[in-house]
């Protein structure tokens, strides 16, 4: 698909409109993260005669955003070493890239816009540091199809913040396009001390497992392995029959929990793992409400903790689903106030995450599974005053082995999206399991609805 950029410019804060510059201090939650988060935002021209002859006026959007950047002065700023070397955000207030861009492709010649590198590459903008914008901590890209149908590509870089910052960002910014009487979020807080790790720093325990890399180990010079990837629609109904099915006696878990299982059951047979090996299934969790106090809830910044559950692929693949589900749910238990701290204390007495080797990289083995969760955060909801998107999800996707869990609201009907990425021989194979599975336990449970399209 061709793309013309039809204007690429920096928006920035009003000037006098935010503190002069500072440094803002980065968490070592923080440094886990060095890189872009893609994602895009599908949205259809409302369906009236012509559509509004203003829908995603990219002057409207440059207008607001630039108000959004007085409270989120941070996000104009830029990465840079402190005099020890340690990364911080310079508040500069040299602003966010901004592209506009036109196709003459339509919406439905893109698929079903499964994550990948052309993906990335259309419809979300780079920082190459030909282009002079190296070291920019927000680019967006509209892009207007043929059809009629926009979408907003975002890359936020994740060291600036986790997905529920970056969405109280992308809210704040739609909230002024919409104008008077708009919802506005509460203010970013910006104080990420909160989450110093203690001094001097205690970790009573070893958290190399969790995050990847043995303490003082050098990245490894390997290529990434190839992997393909794919969305599986799962609708609310089977998600209701799933939550039961991996709970005791009928009572329902939670939805990540059950689609957790569930996912970590389907690759291990996918894989063809055998029984006596031990196999992972990896999360990151939010810690705000785990902490004391806990974080406010407006927190900008970083807040995720790495869990993960160990069992033999024995038990996950024969054992019973309740079981495997309850393994899931006693790795993100163990995550208290005292557990996140050690992990925070432990990156502290950690030299190597903060010099890139291999500690807090996401590469895993062939016998894990990393699941990431979307389902708390409200990307389906983000409106800029011409109505909600038909499509949310990640423009390219990191590894083998990882599976989003996203929540869409595609025909009102609910359900989630499962994004996977796997090795080529192995991902149909999971698609069948996966869906075969879900099939069951619908009909278990009294419904037959399923979905694996947009």
């Amino acid at each position: 698909m061709a793309v013309n950029i039809v204007e690429s410019c920096m928006v920035t804060p009003p000037s006098g409109a935010t503190p002069p510059t500072e440094a803002l201090w980065l968490s070592n939650l923080d440094h886990m993260f060095r890189e872009y988060n893609p994602m895009v935002f599908v949205y259809r021209r409302p369906p009236s005669r012509h559509g509004p002859k203003d829908f995603f006026s990219p002057e409207a959007l440059k207008a607001a955003l630039s108000k959004a950047l007085v409270p989120f002065y941070p996000l104009a700023g830029r990465l840079a070493p402190d005099g020890a070397g340690r990364m911080e955000i310079r508040c500069s207030g040299d602003g966010v890239l901004f592209v506009t861009a036109r196709t003459d492709a339509t919406l439905d010649d893109m698929g079903d816009l499964a994550p990948s590198d052309q993906l990335r590459r259309t419809l979300v903008p780079s920082a190459e540091y030909s282009s002079g914008h190296a070291g920019v901590l927000v680019m967006l890209q509209v892009t207007f199809f043929k059809c009629g149908a926009v979408c907003l590509g975002t890359a936020f870089h994740h060291m600036v913040s986790d997905g529920r910052g970056f969405i109280a960002f992308i809210n704040t910014w739609a909230a002024m396009v919409r104008g008077a009487g708009a919802a506005v979020p509460p203010p970013p807080f910006l104080d990420r001390t909160l989450l110093r790790a203690r001094s001097p720093p205690k970790a009573p325990l070893d958290h190399a497992e969790e995050y990847g890399w043995p303490r003082g180990a050098e990245q490894p010079n390997k290529p990434k392995p190839p992997f393909a990837t794919a969305i599986i629609g799962v609708s609310k109904h089977q998600v209701e029959a799933l939550k039961r099915g991996a709970g005791v006696d009928g009572r329902k878990v939670p939805t990540f929990t059950a689609l957790s299982a569930h996912a970590w059951r389907c690759a291990c047979m996918a894989r063809g793992l055998a029984g006596t090996e031990t196999t992972r299934q990896r999360t990151a969790a939010d810690a705000r409400s785990r902490v004391r106090p806990p974080l406010p809830a407006c927190y900008l910044g970083n807040a995720l903790v790495r869990a993960m559950a160990v069992a033999t692929v024995e038990d996950v693949v024969f054992g019973p689903l309740h079981a495997t589900a309850a393994t899931v749910a006693e790795a993100t238990d163990r995550l208290t106030d005292d557990y996140v701290r050690s992990q925070v204390d432990w990156l502290e007495q950690c030299k190597g995450y903060r010099e890139g080797s291999g500690v807090g990289r996401w590469d895993i083995p062939d016998t894990d599974l990393y699941v990431v969760s979307w389902l708390g955060l409200p990307y389906p909801e983000v409106d800029f005053g011409w109505g909600r998107p038909a499509f949310v999800g990640r423009a390219t996707m990191r590894i083998a082995g990882a599976v989003y869990l996203v929540p869409r609201k595609r025909g009102g009907g609910g359900g989630l999206d499962v994004v996977v990425a796997m090795e080529p021989e192995t991902l149909k194979r999971f698609k069948e399991l996966f869906c075969e599975d879900i099939m069951r336990y619908s009909l278990a449970h009294g419904t037959k609805h399923y979905s694996s399209k947009l």
